[in-house]
């Protein structure tokens, strides 16, 4: 019997993968979970955090998007309607209405408070204080709006002595598809081992409104902005290109089974690579405390 070396069985599998003689389907359905099942490890996962913590209980940032919805639903779930707080952050003329009529009838499901915070007067505000203030740089601009929130977030948690839960998905997350310090300024992260078409299926069994399960995702940034249209490729073919990667396979076997283009699947590999940053905790210097060397 011939034995192999570890770099060999690596090498021969790469070229069992690249040739097609082992495929990894990738569709959808490759993503179905077990709701019931999920729902129960994220409730026990909110409820022993707030445990620990000793604090009162929870602070959402509700947007009308299906991500903050499922959220809410857990978190009542887990803690029950009087100790889960939320809050909707709007900015006049770029969130729309419908976006505030969803908050409040997805509030009023799940019996919970919800205070509005208008924000535009304090964008205005920075923006007359902030040097070299380019209304055209949408990246910059937009970045700030997030930031706003958290500390609109952060507000509440200080005065009701509780933890901000964040509402990103694991394809946002491993993209880097959300704001450092922004809706990635968090206590708690529930969501960040689930694709987006698995938290369709978990808004599915909490019985969410389905004008918010089937409404284009949206940071808010600026008008009409959406995800798939900022980042150029639907959620499916998003959560099946991160899913093929974590499979081991190469781009181009996710590029074939998707029927993509190659240099949109390597675009969306680069991002994951480009955001590492947004990952991780702070990098530290750690100096010896007696000499200070």
């Amino acid at each position: 019997m011939k034995i192999y070396t570890y770099m060999q069985l690596i090498h021969i599998k790469r070229l069992i993968v690249e040739n097609n003689l082992y495929i990894i389907m990738l569709t959808i359905e490759k993503l179905a979970i077990d709701p019931e099942s999920i729902s129960r490890k994220i409730c026990d996962f909110i409820r022993r955090s707030v445990e620990s913590s000793g604090l009162k209980g929870v602070i959402i940032a509700v947007s009308g998007g299906i991500d903050s919805a499922v959220v809410l639903g857990l978190a009542v779930n887990a803690l029950g309607s009087d100790r889960v707080k939320t809050v909707t952050i709007p900015e006049r003329d770029i969130t729309p209405d419908r976006d505030i009529t969803d908050v409040m009838q997805l509030t009023s499901q799940f019996n919970v408070t919800c205070d509005t915070v208008d924000i535009t007067e304090i964008i205005h505000n920075f923006e007359k204080s902030l040097p070299e203030y380019a209304n055209s740089d949408q990246v910059t601009k937009g970045n700030l709006k997030p930031r706003i929130r958290m500390i609109v977030s952060y507000y509440y948690a200080n005065k009701l002595n509780s933890m901000v839960i964040g509402s990103s998905n694991r394809t946002e997350y491993m993209t880097g598809y959300f704001t450092k310090y922004g809706d990635g300024g968090v206590d708690l992260m529930p969501l960040v081992s689930l694709y987006k078409s698995q938290i369709r299926q978990l808004a599915e069994y909490l019985n969410l409104p389905r004008n918010i399960i089937e409404k284009a995702p949206s940071a808010g940034l600026w008008p009409n902005q959406t995800d798939e249209g900022e980042i150029g490729l639907d959620y499916d073919n998003l959560d099946l290109i991160l899913y093929g990667r974590e499979q081991g396979l190469t781009p181009r076997t996710i590029s074939k089974e998707l029927n993509l283009d190659i240099s949109k699947v390597n675009a969306i590999l680069d991002r994951v690579k480009r955001n590492e940053h947004k990952r991780h905790l702070p990098l530290i210097l750690r100096l010896s405390s007696a000499s200070g060397k």
